[in-house]
């Protein structure tokens, strides 16, 4: 997940608390307004597709890597229209997401047992307080995983564990066992370089040098992690949400998939009007109007200027 400052504009504090609090009023009022009319994408130098185009893969045995700009509602917005549309459909993929941890997985199952139909229960028992995601605009999602019984599994690295690998690196804390299991063992000089960079421009440069390859260390090792999830979802189809970057078919999971599931995956990055990225990053790309946010280079440079 590259950097990017949470200010876009946010649903109230006294929305958020219904929500945590479980007001299914609240949480349908924002379902409703994120699917609604799915928008085109925007015309752009790099290359967007149709979206029909994209959306018409969702179905079958269809491996769906679902970017996002996190903090962008419209994004959130136009990749619940599509799911719901496809589930609508008959589609029924498993969901895996970034945005729950791992070892929240037990969790997860604990509330769809006990409380089956309650987003705002499933968020509270398994997203840790401070997990730093926008839930709001991950509700409309968990709805449609529970009105259509959909596998929900948690994928990503426990941010405890991420951050230990940036201070003691990835063997220390994995481990040489579960490291093969990831195929972390072998990685590629040319990849973990490529996601140096990635790290540096999503820092607008402002990082230590000396921090890139161990960052670069816990990125991919995130990467690996949700495509062990993917790889271990079964044989029908798979939908991962996650930020642009961990589906990038050059440097994210697509990488870490093996042949047979990259063939059936389709990446599709939802970025930014006046962002590109390289033509062999995704199948597809949806653009929408950039979230409003102060610069974030300009607050790397505030905080520099403050150290």
């Amino acid at each position: 997940m590259h950097w990017i400052p949470a200010r876009a504009p946010r649903p109230t504090d006294a929305s958020r608390r219904r929500f945590l609090a479980g007001a299914t009023g609240v949480i349908g009022g924002l379902g409703s307004a994120l699917i609604g009319a799915c928008a085109a994408p925007a015309s752009s130098t790099a290359p967007p597709l149709d979206i029909g185009a994209w959306q018409a893969r969702l179905r079958g045995d269809t491996v769906a890597l679902l970017g996002e700009v996190h903090d962008n509602p419209e994004h959130h917005r136009l990749r619940a229209v599509a799911l719901r549309r496809a589930c609508e459909a008959g589609w029924r993929p498993v969901l895996v997401m970034e945005q729950f941890d791992l070892d929240r997985q037990a969790d997860i199952d604990r509330s769809r047992r006990l409380r089956p139909h309650d987003v705002a229960n499933l968020v509270a028992s398994a997203a840790p307080a401070r997990s730093g995601w926008e839930w709001l605009f991950y509700a409309p999602l968990l709805e449609i995983a529970l009105e259509f019984d959909l596998v929900l599994r948690a994928a990503n690295l426990p941010r405890a564990e991420a951050g230990r690998i940036v201070r003691e690196g990835t063997r220390g804390v994995l481990g040489e066992r579960r490291m093969a299991d990831l195929g972390l063992d072998g990685i590629d000089a040319a990849l973990h370089s490529a996601q140096e960079r990635e790290i540096a421009a999503g820092h607008c440069g402002a990082l230590p040098p000396a921090l890139l390859p161990r960052m670069a260390d816990a990125q991919l090792a995130r990467d690996a992690a949700m495509a062990q999830v993917v790889r271990e979802a079964g044989a029908g189809g798979v939908v991962l949400t996650a930020g642009n970057g961990h589906v990038r078919r050059d440097i994210g999971v697509p990488r870490w998939l093996g042949a047979a599931l990259s063939a059936r995956a389709l990446s599709v990055g939802f970025l930014e009007t006046g962002h590109e990225a390289p033509s062999e990053a995704y199948d597809f790309i949806v653009y929408a109007p950039p979230a409003v946010r102060e610069d974030p280079c300009r607050a790397f440079a505030k905080a520099k200027s403050a150290g």
